[in-house]
């Protein structure tokens, strides 16, 4: 199929010029003038990259990028720009520039610059393919989030999951441990086998043995038929074992000599079986001051730990706070058979300023109880709870101070003139407004607001 390329520049002679050259190397190329005639033509069809000046008419080719990628459009963008302007092209980089290229253009780097961006576009689109295609990664089921400390516990995700080492994941109760653990299997080699997870904080002591590995029928007072353990159950693939912390100093010298030696033994057997798991484990508590005390041994630490991560907790991830929210919101509608659209600005400010001291599974609770109560479209601070209104922000900050009567129409008017103090900029009225994008987007929708 033979490539497309849209040229949006003003001046008629350049743009013509790079029309015809382009023309001669292999593309398909049309040419538009304005934003305007850009957006009608990216609209109406699907081009393979945008080339697009800077200075335009009637919008900056900045303006058209950020429309692009609000609403999703992952086309290619390379940005012309004048000498001098290194500062506005690194800002259309931020943006979502694939590349840009300084006036007056060479034509062998501008060639070049386009084949690697559509070989790129076309390597992604074949990845994001791939990724659709494969089953059972339960990525429905979690948020990774998008702030700068998921992005760094993410690429520690992506580095270490391929590899054959034990990771040991430390963080608060609520962080999203096990989804972490789970992550990392699901992206391992070992991906087509079990991920088997066991609570050892809530496994009985006299049982710990049994429920690692196994018993045969009549071993001991209860043992009323055969049962296999988690290192059986996980061989070949992955064994999480949560707040590992908590297991007795007995059961950590057994679960040492089962990682040493790559053998069991079922209580009550004399057969030996050979099992090969990858251990992944998580714990809440300090293990290097349980050392200290005699509570861990100190040769386990250095098995399980041959990789550590650390789970930010939800305050430290202020930008996926709201996200996480409307997350949890479209779980709990499905769940609930309900159809909120969102939070209101209020509530959004509320959620933003919570310490959260439960984390993620906090949120999900509040989150869903709020769901449950809401009696409108919107989720305001009187469903999320005291904790959270507790810490409301002071009433002159409220968006949503007129009464329920006009409330609605109040809103509609905040976020029309949000929208014309940036410039129907999307991303920056939501900011003005104390909102997420997503719920800018179902208010606009909900008040049939023209995009």
């Amino acid at each position: 199929m033979t490539p497309s390329i849209l040229i949006i520049e003003d001046d008629l002679t350049f743009s013509t010029m790079l029309k015809t050259w382009l023309g001669k190397k292999g593309f398909d190329v049309e040419t538009a003038g304005t934003c305007t005639k850009a957006r009608k033509l990216i609209t109406s069809k699907d081009f393979s990259l945008i080339l697009s000046d800077l200075r335009l008419p009637d919008q900056d080719g900045m303006q058209l990028l950020t429309w692009m990628r609000e609403l999703e459009m992952k086309t290619p963008f390379i940005m012309m720009t004048s000498y001098g302007e290194i500062q506005n092209a690194v800002t259309a980089m931020k943006l979502g520039a694939t590349d840009y290229i300084q006036k007056p253009v060479q034509p062998d780097e501008l060639l070049r610059k386009i084949n690697e961006a559509i070989a790129s576009s076309s390597d992604e689109k074949k990845e994001r393919k791939s990724k659709q295609e494969t089953p059972n990664t339960n990525n429905n089921n979690f948020l990774e989030g998008e702030s700068e400390a998921a992005r760094q516990l993410y690429n520690y995700v992506n580095l270490v999951a391929p590899t054959q080492m034990s990771v040991l994941i430390n963080g608060a109760s609520g962080t999203g441990k096990e989804y972490v653990a789970h992550r990392i299997h699901q992206l391992s080699k070992r991906n087509d086998k079990p991920f088997i997870a066991i609570d050892c904080g809530s496994i009985p002591k006299d049982l710990a043995a049994s429920e690692f590995f196994g018993h045969v029928k009549g071993s001991f007072t209860g043992a009323l038929t055969d049962k296999t353990g988690a290192f059986e159950e996980a061989n070949g693939g992955t064994l999480f074992l949560d707040e590992i912390g908590n297991l007795s100093y007995e059961v950590q010298v057994q679960l040492l000599r089962a990682l040493q030696e790559r053998r069991i033994r079922k209580i009550g057997s004399t057969k030996e079986i050979q099992v090969n798991v990858r251990l992944i484990c998580a714990t809440n508590e300090n293990l290097k001051e349980a050392i200290a005390k005699g509570n861990f041994r100190e040769d386990l630490y250095h098995r399980i730990n041959e990789f550590t991560m650390r789970m930010p907790s939800l305050k430290e991830r202020q930008e996926d706070i709201l996200l996480f929210a409307n997350f949890f919101l479209d779980q709990a509608n499905k769940e609930l058979n309900k159809d909120l659209i969102g939070f209101d600005a209020a509530a959004s400010m509320a959620l933003q300023k919570y310490e959260w001291p439960g984390n993620l599974r906090q949120l999900k609770n509040i989150v869903k109880r709020a769901t449950l109560l809401a009696k409108g479209d919107f989720i305001s601070p009187a469903e999320l709870g005291e904790e959270l209104n507790e810490q409301q922000v002071p009433h002159s900050e409220h968006i949503a101070i007129e009464t329920s009567l006009n409330r609605e129409e109040t809103e509609k008017q905040l976020i029309i003139n949000a929208l014309k103090q940036t410039g129907n900029n999307k991303s920056k009225a939501a900011n003005l407004l104390g909102i997420d994008r997503k719920t800018l987007y179902n208010k606009l929708k909900h008040y049939n607001i023209p995009q």
